[in-house]
């Protein structure tokens, strides 16, 4: 758990993502802009196992519901949701070829975020496991790259940080690219405060009834271990 700053804007793939990852911290945060890259609506004859899992009989129904949920839950958190509308990965194959999200076209849509919102902090995801999460992640670091002004922390990703060497890979991933990234070891608040933040997170991760479901009872135990995030700086910073 970290003091998020004010005026951050925080990168989320999908429509959770944010609040498996960083609840706790953002219960504690003002005036934070949460970027979900993946909330547009696929053509209503798609469906997937996915979807299925979670309840819904299409994808239409399941990203309504979705977004219903999301909003909720930052909501509770006391952040504000923007989305881009790019279609997630398994959405992709129901769509024309125009419609799949590249690098450059996410890296560009992260930059116009960036122009129009101001923020004083980035916060993105390390890019751990799922395609969409690696896809967002090189695209958050070529925009970030481009402001190096810009503090810029990266999350651990919920339920993916916990699969073997997926973190270390990615740390050297980025080490090869030209960016270092310490551990922030920020001070942690009072244990009432903790508390208060943990609570917060738990009630915005049940407003995810869907996802829960398709998780399963036990299936989202990590979501509620301790959050971690990483200082990303370009190597060539270095003293």
């Amino acid at each position: 758990m970290i003091d998020v700053p004010r005026k951050t804007l925080l990168i989320s793939p999908h429509l959770d993502d944010a609040v498996l990852g960083c609840g706790a911290s953002l219960a504690g945060a003002s005036n934070v802009l949460v970027c979900t890259v993946f909330t547009g609506c696929p053509p209503a004859d798609a469906s997937t196992d996915w979807d299925a899992q979670c309840g819904f009989s299409d994808a239409k129904q399941a990203m309504v519901a979705r977004i219903e949920e999301d909003n909720r839950a930052l909501g509770l958190l006391g952040v504000t949701p923007l989305h881009l509308g790019f279609l997630d990965s398994q959405y992709v194959p129901f769509a024309p070829d125009a419609d799949k999200p590249t690098r450059a076209t996410l890296t560009q849509a992260f930059l116009d975020a960036i122009d129009q919102h101001r923020p004083e902090t980035l916060l993105i995801p390390l890019g751990l496991f799922h395609s969409d999460h690696a896809l967002v992640h090189e695209a958050a670091c070529d925009a970030w790259l481009r402001h190096p002004e810009l503090p810029c922390i990266a999350y651990e990703e919920a339920l993916y940080r916990c699969k073997r060497a997926l973190l270390q890979q990615r740390l050297a991933d980025l080490m090869e690219r030209g960016i270092d990234a310490t551990p922030l070891n920020a001070r942690l608040p009072e244990h009432a405060e903790a508390a208060r933040r943990e609570a917060l997170k738990r009630d915005a991760v049940n407003a995810y009834p869907s996802q829960l479901k398709a998780f399963g009872p036990n299936g989202y135990d990590d979501v509620f271990l301790p959050e971690r995030f990483w200082t990303l700086e370009p190597a060539e910073q270095r003293a």
